[in-house]
């Protein structure tokens, strides 16, 4: 079985989005997931940030906020459907989408924010995520969305009969998303892991311990458990600005993710204005899984 460890460009463009899964398993909590907001300027413009957070070890590449009915990812030039084609070609990396499960009942003042089609987890938009050729699409929340887990839980169950193999499943969210009773340590619970994966979630998402209040290193363990005893793959994050806090830190939540049992370690994009801080990528890759990994991942050529 492959190990995205060991996979080079060429071996991640022969997968899909289950065998990606796969190869991720394989590699026993050493692969890093890095999200970008699609739209924000180059933090240096003769490269996109997707780019740039791949020199620094992302294996995966998460973009927010695209709007797959009109994709735009900055310092890019090609549109419609050649933009993802594009940055896959560009960084030899597997893409994939946040697509947030807005109550479609719901009124703007509900959600607090209003959000376009082509970020909401419709059946349309999903279709089209499939069309665009992603590779894992997370069923999340962004601040003040009003996401919830039970719209969650719907989203996963459309997103199962629409993508089948073509691209895996990431569900769960990185802080409260603007909802009362769904923040802290009540963000995630047994009941709300059971119902993910029985919907059809491959990943559970749940927040770093140390990220969100109350969660701690016992208590993300426990959920983690939990996922694979349902057979499923977790993915802890790091989505509340803390990737852009200092190096030490930085280290010390990456140890914890170890010690938790993620099989996916995932960083945020507000360490700058969407990006995280660089070197903070490379220092989580070192400490999860040394420098022969990390240095091998962040100068081996998209030609390979």
């Amino acid at each position: 079985m492959q190990r995205t460890l060991n996979c080079f460009a060429s071996d991640l463009k022969g997968l899909n989005g289950r065998e990606l899964l796969e190869a991720i398993q394989a590699s026993e909590g050493r692969t890093i997931v890095t999200e970008v907001v699609s739209t924000a300027p180059s933090l240096y413009p003769p490269v996109t940030n997707p780019e740039l957070v791949s020199g620094f070890g992302a294996d995966l590449l998460l973009l927010n906020v695209l709007d797959v009915f009109q994709p735009e990812v900055a310092g890019i030039t090609e549109q419609g459907e050649q933009v993802i084609a594009r940055l896959k070609e560009l960084t030899g990396r597997p893409v994939g989408i946040n697509l947030e499960p807005v109550d479609e009942g719901a009124t703007a003042a509900e959600t607090l924010l209003e959000l376009p089609t082509g970020r909401v987890a419709t059946e349309d938009s999903l279709h089209k995520a499939k069309q665009l050729g992603l590779d894992f699409i997370c069923l999340t929340g962004n601040p003040k969305t009003g996401v919830t887990n039970e719209e969650i839980t719907k989203a996963v169950s459309r997103a199962n009969a629409i993508l089948g193999d073509d691209a895996f499943i990431i569900a769960g969210k990185m802080h409260g998303a603007g909802v009362k009773g769904e923040v802290g340590k009540d963000i995630l619970n047994p009941k709300t892991i059971q119902a993910f994966v029985e919907a059809g979630a491959d990943v559970i998402l749940l927040p770093s311990p140390g990220t969100v209040p109350g969660i701690t290193v016992q208590r993300a363990n426990q959920w983690v458990a939990l996922a694979h005893e349902y057979g499923a793959l977790a993915m802890t994050t790091i989505g509340t600005s803390q990737e852009g806090a200092d190096s030490d830190t930085i280290k010390q939540l990456a140890l914890q993710n170890k010690m938790v049992g993620a099989d996916i370690h995932h960083i945020g994009d507000a360490g700058y204005t969407g990006v995280a801080i660089p070197e903070n990528i490379m220092d989580y890759s070192i400490a999860i899984r040394g420098k022969r990994h990390t240095y091998i991942r962040m100068t081996a050529s998209i030609k390979r």
